[in-house]
């Protein structure tokens, strides 16, 4: 018996000996369901080379999950390890003192990400970096390419051009564009997935600057070219239509464009594996025109302040900001990784990473989402009502500027 007692607490010694100095259990939460089966890919590469730690990924609701977040976290019970928004949704869960707060130090590899994509996941007030981006949305026109080349139609670059493509499609029997606006957030993207050319790269840099609102003539006649363009080439009652079925229309191959961002790639695919994909920026009036997408940058992966698991937390967000991670995430879920020195090994992929090289930010989302209201929210309805032939170009700018100037301080003049 004596002999048996040694022997199982050697055994015991040896399991002790044997097992990770850092065993534990990471909580990872976010909005992405789409893309569970890939993270669950990756999170599987982190394990295989970080014994003791497991990763349980958890997803949740997109348009609910700010709340769930923020809520979870104002309670003590939220994740160790989480996805979180970019820009003014970043603010709020970071001035709460939620998120760990980034350096050089904890993710060495943040010393080689864009300032722009860094800015995106840091506190204005202090310039702390709260998250690791993980990627950037480009937001322009997609088209079925077959559908172009059986009707004779190129890449537009000109409006003119692009009315021009539009009338043959629509004479064809063919929708043009697929999009509806009955989901709000889509009237947001078909104005600067739209306009972005058509307002331009001077009246943006002179919003920025103070010395411009939306007011200005480039900014209200652009919203006008869009309603108008959309009024005539948009599927019938487009304003009643919902974003998962503009989706199908497109996808089935009914629609000869659809005004989205890049992380539309993906899910064209997988709803058809046969369809064939282009993209081009919408131009501006005039072919010489700058063609520019808009550009953002679509959340970070963030560390919990308050997580028992900090350690091994940090360890997982080395792993996510990593080359490996990075090229892997571009090359499963076709998106463009901020990582530095990703490749894209997609045509289609590496094409759109040319666009943005010439780009605007997404303007309400990168600048006006910081305080209420929101220019995003403000934007949403006023094209809604646009299209609704319930206002005017001139009036939205007015209502924009005015309604902003509630916490935009170069409005309050």
């Amino acid at each position: 018996m004596k002999t048996n007692i040694i022997r199982i607490g050697s055994a015991l010694a040896a399991v002790l000996v044997a097992a990770p100095a850092l065993a534990q259990d990471l909580t990872f939460w976010s909005w992405r369901q789409e893309d569970r089966a890939a993270y669950e890919q990756f999170i599987e590469t982190f394990e295989a080379a970080n014994p003791g730690i497991t990763v349980n990924f958890e997803t949740f609701e997109a348009t609910n999950y700010n709340t769930i977040l923020s809520t979870a976290l104002a309670g003590g019970t939220g994740p160790d390890v989480m996805m979180v928004r970019a820009y003014g949704g970043l603010e709020n869960v970071a001035s709460a003192g939620y998120l760990e707060p980034l350096s050089t130090e904890t993710i060495p590899a943040l010393a080689d990400f864009s300032e722009a994509s860094l800015a995106a996941e840091s506190m204005r007030s202090d310039d702390t970096i709260y998250a690791v981006p993980f990627a950037s949305q480009t937001q322009l026109v997609i088209y079925n390419k077959a559908l172009f080349d059986a009707n004779g139609i190129a890449e537009p670059q000109s409006w003119e051009e692009l009315e021009a493509a539009s009338q043959t499609l629509l004479d064809a029997g063919i929708i043009p564009f697929a999009n509806g606006t009955a989901t709000a957030w889509q009237n947001e993207t078909v104005t600067f997935g739209l306009g972005s050319s058509l307002m331009g790269k001077d009246f943006y840099d002179e919003l920025m600057a103070g010395t411009a609102d939306f007011t200005d003539e480039r900014f209200t006649s652009a919203l006008g070219e869009i309603a108008e363009l959309a009024a005539t080439y948009f599927p019938d009652g487009f304003i009643g239509l919902d974003y998962a079925s503009a989706q199908q229309l497109f996808g089935s191959g009914m629609a000869g464009m659809f005004v989205g961002g890049s992380y539309e790639l993906a899910t064209f695919r997988s709803m058809n594996p046969d369809i064939e994909l282009g993209v081009f920026a919408a131009p501006g009036a005039a072919a010489e025109d700058e063609k520019l997408v808009g550009l953002y940058f679509d959340g970070g992966y963030a560390a919990n302040a308050a997580g028992a698991n900090k350690e091994a937390a940090l360890t997982f967000l080395n792993y996510l900001a990593g080359q490996e991670f990075g090229q892997a995430f571009a090359d499963t879920l076709s998106n463009i990784s901020t990582v530095p020195g990703v490749t894209f090994q997609d045509p289609l992929l590496a094409e759109v990473n040319e666009l943005k090289q010439s780009s605007i930010p997404y303007l309400m989302l990168a600048h006006f989402r910081y305080g209420e209201p929101s220019g995003s929210v403000l934007i949403q309805s006023e094209m809604q009502k646009l299209f609704a032939g319930e206002t005017t170009p001139e009036a939205i700018g007015e209502a924009l500027t005015t309604g902003l100037a509630a916490w935009y301080e170069p409005f309050k003049n």
